[in-house]
């Protein structure tokens, strides 16, 4: 089994700034369209919360890429594509993995950015765009999924299984340290160097169990096989993330 630390929504370089934390809850604010989107920003109702994170320079009127994207009935639909699926297919992803979204947030109260899980999913199945039927591409394009609407890349894949979105902003779900750069996580004590993809490098292995993040990147994969300290983790995380 595999845990997949995905990073999503707006920062200093993609959208100008962190996402918010609203009465308690974090709101992941999707990145701006590149290729095909049907959907603004304004139509998830976050079109005052992007003008305010990218200065201005977003609003309710602009396109944006929405995905992951959750749907009412408790189902995430997630596209990856380029050399960010190409590692996900080297590092074996497969149904039944987890993905974990986390983002750049700004502390409600102190304004602190911080990175912290905001959603997951359970890989369910995995749709390749470039083999997969016609009706079913149709089916995830009536969701107005940017990658079904318009293929990213030939190595197209939509991954499609049961998440949803954190209701609060709890301290289980921060990883970064408090008071430190949002690089800066504190790790599960199971996470060893050598355990997370792009994390090779010693010196981000630091004392007190503490972990510098690589700057840019978008999916970084732990392989837990049957660890039973992982797991259990996991099940916390998850745990919190579906409370209300």
């Amino acid at each position: 089994m595999r845990i997949i630390f995905s990073r999503k929504g707006f920062d200093s370089a993609a959208g100008g700034g962190p996402s918010p934390i609203v009465d308690g809850r974090p709101l992941s604010l999707p990145i701006p369209a590149g290729a095909a989107s049907r959907t603004t920003y304004g139509e998830l109702g976050l079109g005052e919360h992007a003008s305010h994170s990218s200065r201005g320079k977003l609003g309710a009127g602009d396109l944006c890429h929405h995905d992951p994207m959750f749907l009412a009935n408790g189902t995430c639909l997630f596209g990856q594509v380029g050399a960010a699926q190409t590692h996900l297919a080297n590092q074996g992803v497969r149904e039944g993995d987890v993905f974990l979204f986390f983002g750049l947030f700004r502390e409600e109260e102190s304004g602190e950015p911080h990175h912290r899980i905001f959603g997951w999913m359970e890989v369910e199945r995995m749709v390749h765009l470039a083999e997969c039927a016609e009706e079913e591409r149709a089916d995830l394009a009536a969701h107005a999924h940017p990658h079904a609407l318009e293929m990213h890349g030939s190595n197209d894949c939509i991954y499609v299984g049961p998440g949803g979105t954190a209701r609060r902003a709890s301290e289980t779900l921060r990883l970064t340290v408090p008071g430190g750069p949002p690089s800066l996580w504190e790790r599960p004590d199971w996470l060893k160097k050598g355990g997370l993809s792009y994390h090779d490098r010693a010196d981000r292995w630091l004392r007190g169990g503490l972990l510098r993040s690589v700057a840019r990147g978008q999916e970084f994969v732990a392989d837990i096989g049957r660890r039973k300290a992982p797991r259990d983790w996991l099940a916390a995380v998850l745990g919190e993330l579906r409370a209300s």
